[in-house]
């Protein structure tokens, strides 16, 4: 168990108006860091005002990208109390990440604790409005000042914390999706499984020309063949398929995404076909032709669920039910958003109080 040092912000922040959050734009009071020296261990826990970081400018993670982060939140229920959703499964994430990283890891009782300690300490910052939550994100860095490639001896584990708003400040519409077969985000042996700052740099530049072209997100295909479908953007996607849901397999270059692995619980919980097998490209576009491409969503902690209503693969466009929400997508959005913020029962022991 850490022994975590609380010396909070004396000068509290004036609070955002909650109606109009925006994601990833505010920052609360205070943030909780750990120190990590080889020989030593994580020690020093301790919770203090948000603040620059000090590091040198020869820190490793500048240089050669030794980092890892999480993301997760945590949501105000209708008798006012807090809770968490699965932030084990977090937890758990981020050690396999920094087993790929060379990165130091955190138990997952210490990374449960320590996200609960801050967010007690923070609970006046997660609002309440209809949508809102306090993002969590948790990271790891490399912080020894050394210009060579190697691990680093010494690190940092830091949690900072966000009141935010809806993903897509225009709710759950659903969106266009291009698919990418230039590029690449992952091949198996390499870092897609892992939440590293690097796998999101790498897929900027596919994101920006799929804006260019009038759409949304990426979707990306395989690294191998460039054939079957992988990821979208920053979520896990889902395809409904003449009754039968697809997803991407975690074989090692897709991220294992808490929400995927949510929805994948509760579609088989409520009798559906869920398959994790590879799904070609060319079979979504095919089903689409022959009406038989039901639904298309995406999948992640920040989104929740974002319906799918267009896809573009080369010169093809497939049109996703006549650009409305699905029935299943719209039933995992309302029963995953119900659990969260304690408007469901949770019948999955899923919640995590915060007390």
């Amino acid at each position: 168990m850490l022994n975590i040092k609380i010396t909070p912000a004396t000068e509290k922040k004036a609070k955002p108006d909650s109606k109009h959050l925006g994601f990833g734009v505010f920052y609360t009071d205070n943030m909780l860091v750990i120190d990590h020296t080889e020989g030593i261990g994580w020690h020093d826990a301790r919770i203090v005002p948000y603040q620059p970081l000090s590091i040198d400018p020869a820190a490793m993670v500048l240089h050669y990208a030794m980092e890892s982060f999480e993301g997760l939140k945590a949501y105000r229920k209708p008798d006012g109390s807090v809770q968490l959703f699965r932030p084990d499964c977090n937890a758990e994430r981020m050690i396999n990440t920094n087993k790929r990283m060379c990165l130091p890891t955190l138990p997952v009782e210490d990374f449960v604790q320590a996200v609960k300690t801050l967010v007690k300490v923070e609970e006046d910052w997660v609002p309440s409005e209809p949508g809102t939550s306090l993002y969590i994100r948790p990271f790891v860095i490399a912080t020894e000042p050394h210009l060579g490639v190697r691990t680093s001896k010494t690190h940092q584990f830091i949690i900072i914390c966000s009141p935010v708003g809806a993903y897509y400040s225009t709710g759950i519409n659903p969106v266009k999706i291009f698919v990418e077969d230039e590029y690449t985000r992952a091949c198996p042996g390499g870092t897609g499984f892992t939440k590293c700052g690097g796998n999101y740099a790498a897929s900027l530049i596919s994101q920006v020309k799929a804006h260019d072209l009038g759409y949304e997100q990426t979707l990306w295909l395989d690294g191998v063949e460039h054939k079957y479908v992988e990821e979208v953007g920053s979520m896990n996607c889902f395809f409904k398929i003449d009754g039968t849901i697809y997803t991407a397999p975690c074989v090692g270059t897709v991220l294992p995404g808490v929400t995927r692995r949510s929805c994948i619980d509760l579609l088989k919980h409520w009798g559906y076909t869920v398959s994790e097998e590879r799904l070609p490209i060319a079979d979504v576009m095919k089903a689409s032709e022959e009406g038989k491409l039901e639904e298309v969503f995406g999948t992640g902690t920040a989104a929740v669920i974002s319906p799918v209503g267009e896809l573009r693969f080369e010169d093809q466009v497939a049109y996703i039910n006549n650009g409305e929400i699905g029935p299943v997508t719209h039933k995992l959005y309302d029963t995953l958003t119900g659990i969260q913020w304690g408007t469901l029962k949770d019948e999955m022991g899923w919640t995590v109080p915060v007390e």
